[in-house]
């Protein structure tokens, strides 16, 4: 018998909610220890690591709306005050829901920090059935369409290059120009985001299914057409990608990318990374490599977060731990030893120190 989606998830978070007779403390006697942990100039980080990163997204709302109702204080505003650094932002991002986070991230990259990694991040990882989710909850939480908030990136003098061209077939940028030409290679930069802002539209709003089910045929053509669009020209002509990996179920370009490797002896991935560049180089990858294994790709975004920790930049990392604790860090944990020989825990304590530390590995279930 295959378990609920919400059931199967919990299996796979790692953040260890307590199991105690005659169960775990309610909302608000949570809200009472962290109210206590409030008072004086500092707080007691000790007792918030231990309720808050021990509760999952159902108690969290519950001791946050007790702790509101009861002593006439905002909960998310109050940790805001009593913390600060990286041990804020962990917590802050922890407080909503999954579907709520990514929401905030969301609205955060658009209108704030322009963070379109974290954009790539969130809307590339997921399904197609959680995206339709995820446009509604936005629309309720900032009365603004997802879709709105992509298409503002396209305006101005990006828009006044590109909008002359009626369709993406119009166009081929070559890859290797000459380093003299500026003229072109703004251009370039300027096509490439572009396409990587379209792309995500209709990755956002093109219905595909969350099945297994793939078509072979189909597969060996769509290798055989992302070959001509890309490897086999001089540039890449970058609607083909488009129409193929917004288009087509995980399933189904797992199996156009094991096509591809098996026709044209290369990996799409490689071939990818070889044709196109920055966004849409990256957006790409984060299909492509959820498509074929979710875990994996972001056990790889945890790699990569070891070589600009030393920025002081710990954002990704704390993301990523964050927003896959509750859904399927086990997995995650499990394709990051398999990858690095290392454990993610280990990892982790090497990057971080103290109460940051202590928080991070809660949610890895270390503690």
């Amino acid at each position: 018998m295959m378990l609920p989606l919400q059931q199967l998830r919990s299996k796979m978070a790692t953040f260890m909610v307590p199991q105690r007779i005659p169960g775990p403390p309610g909302p608000r006697d949570d809200a009472l220890h962290l109210h206590n942990a409030f008072k004086g100039a500092g707080c007691d980080i000790s007792t918030i690591i231990g309720i808050l990163a021990h509760r999952n997204a159902s108690q969290r709302a519950l001791i946050e709306k007790a702790y509101n109702k009861t002593y006439s204080d905002d909960l998310t505003k109050r940790l805001s005050l009593k913390l600060d650094g990286n041990i804020k932002k962990a917590v802050l991002l922890w407080m909503p829901d999954p579907p709520h986070r990514d929401a905030v991230t969301l609205h955060e990259a658009f209108t704030e920090g322009n963070d379109l990694k974290a954009a790539i991040e969130v809307l590339c990882s997921k399904t197609s059935t959680e995206l339709q989710h995820l446009k509604k909850l936005y629309h309720t939480l900032y009365s603004a369409y997802l879709e709105h908030e992509i298409i503002s990136h396209t305006s101005g003098d990006l828009e006044k290059v590109c909008v002359p061209f009626v369709s993406l077939s119009e166009i081929v940028i070559p890859v290797n120009y000459g380093e003299e030409d500026k003229s072109l290679k703004t251009f370039t930069d300027l096509w490439s985001r572009f396409a990587f802002f379209q792309m995500l539209l209709a990755y956002l709003s093109i219905p595909r299914s969350d099945g297994k089910e793939f078509d072979k045929n189909t597969a060996i053509s769509d290798a055989n057409a992302l070959f001509e669009a890309g490897e086999n020209r001089m540039g890449s002509d970058k609607k083909t990608f488009i129409i193929i990996f917004t288009g087509r179920s995980r399933a189904q370009l797992a199996a156009v990318s094991s096509e591809y490797q098996r026709l044209h002896g290369n990996t799409l991935k490689k071939a990818i990374m070889s044709q196109t560049s920055g966004n849409f180089e990256d957006a790409l990858v984060t299909i492509l490599q959820c498509a074929e294994n979710t875990a994996l790709y972001f056990a790889k975004v945890l790699r990569k977060t070891k070589k600009v920790i030393g920025t002081d930049d710990h954002t990704t990392l704390i993301r990523v731990i964050v927003s896959r604790a509750e859904i399927d860090m086990q997995f995650i944990k499990s394709e990051y030893h398999k990858e690095n020989h290392k454990s993610l825990d280990d990892a982790v304590y090497s990057m971080t120190s103290g109460d940051y530390r202590t928080f991070l590995l809660s949610l890895l279930g270390t503690f």
